[in-house]
């Protein structure tokens, strides 16, 4: 008798979309363990995988985007563990060098990547043979989310459903992911649920937590408004309340009228900032690329979208990361 193959997912733990992509690749290949992370952890975790005593038969990396400062390591762990005999899928949707991309290829990597879609979209196209029908509503929460719900697939997708049913369970459970991000338990409980093919109203729960979340992000906005710096090009503002920065410069990016906003957060364990950015439609600057360069100039690191991304910025270099994104940015 054969051991039964192990599957590992690792997945992006702070959106819809990383959490529906680790829910549609556990629905397709039955996943025996699912390894949620945040970019910062991405090395640190990946780097555990790569020494374990037992390797994983397929691991899949999903909806993790790289920058110059990880990239090359990267590269160098899933080499390591393609070598040992895992079968290694990275699917992404974030900007990617064509240098990166050609050593993942050599690596033995097998790259699912486009720009053009968001990675639960990606998933779900490159699997759907393996998934049951009801599979499409979670690349297409996924779509709407990230804000890519007009792109040619996942135009198609999210068609299929009642647009104000999806937009709640898709808001909500965005909801769930910013209020839970210290229990990951309870990302896990919701990857599982939604990988039986449950809506995120099935998470027990689930809405109980995101209805104590909408209160917090209403409560909040005042203070928010307080905070805020206006540039030539760019509103920045530091984030003092217990929300996700992903929500708080949203926030900053609609009340401004700027072609890019962004939030900061003080980690004093890693003696840098925390930083999300995001670009309205009149930035015309592709956010992800720029920041990852101007970020990893200045010792630290970054990258994403053409109009959200993040970053890790110095302490002693928060002035001038602001100074020249907001010299750069039209």
């Amino acid at each position: 008798m054969t051991d039964k193959m192990t599957v590992v997912c690792m997945s992006h733990k702070e959106d819809v979309d990383g959490l529906c992509s680790a829910a549609l690749v556990k629905a397709a290949f039955g996943a025996d363990s699912v390894i949620l992370s945040d970019y910062p952890s991405l090395i640190p975790r990946l780097e555990k995988l790569a020494n374990a005593e037992k390797r994983a038969d397929k691991l899949f990396i999903c909806d993790l985007g790289l920058s110059k400062k990880n990239e090359a390591r990267f590269v160098e762990l899933l080499s390591k563990m393609s070598d040992a005999g895992t079968a290694v899928t990275y699917i992404d949707h974030h900007d990617i060098s064509a240098e990166t991309a050609k050593a993942l290829k050599k690596a033995g990597v097998a790259l699912v990547h486009t720009i053009d879609e968001c990675t639960s979209v990606q998933v779900y196209n490159k699997y759907k043979k393996k998934l049951p029908a009801h599979a499409v509503f979670f690349a297409a929460m996924g779509a709407l989310t990230d804000y890519m719900e007009a792109r040619p697939i996942a135009s198609g997708l999210v068609s299929r459903y009642d647009r104000q049913f999806l937009m709640l369970e898709a808001t909500a459970m965005s909801y769930m992911i910013s209020a839970s991000q210290k229990d990951e338990d309870f990302l896990e409980k919701m990857v599982d649920t939604l990988a039986r093919m449950k809506y995120p109203h099935d998470v027990k729960g689930g809405f109980e937590l995101a209805e104590k979340y909408a209160k917090k992000v209403a409560a909040a906005v005042e203070t928010i408004q307080e905070g805020i710096v206006k540039l030539d090009n760019l509103a920045h503002a530091p984030s003092t309340v217990d929300l996700s920065s992903s929500m708080v410069v949203n926030f900053v990016l609609g009340s401004t009228g700027k072609p890019a906003a962004m939030v900061y957060k003080l980690k004093e364990d890693i003696g840098s900032y925390v930083v999300s950015i995001r670009g309205s439609k009149e930035c015309k600057a592709h956010l992800g690329r720029l920041v990852n360069e101007v970020a990893t100039d200045l010792g630290g690191s970054g990258g994403g979208h053409d109009r959200a991304c993040g970053a890790v910025v110095p302490k002693d270099k928060l002035e001038k990361f602001i100074a020249t994104l907001d010299k750069r940015i039209s």
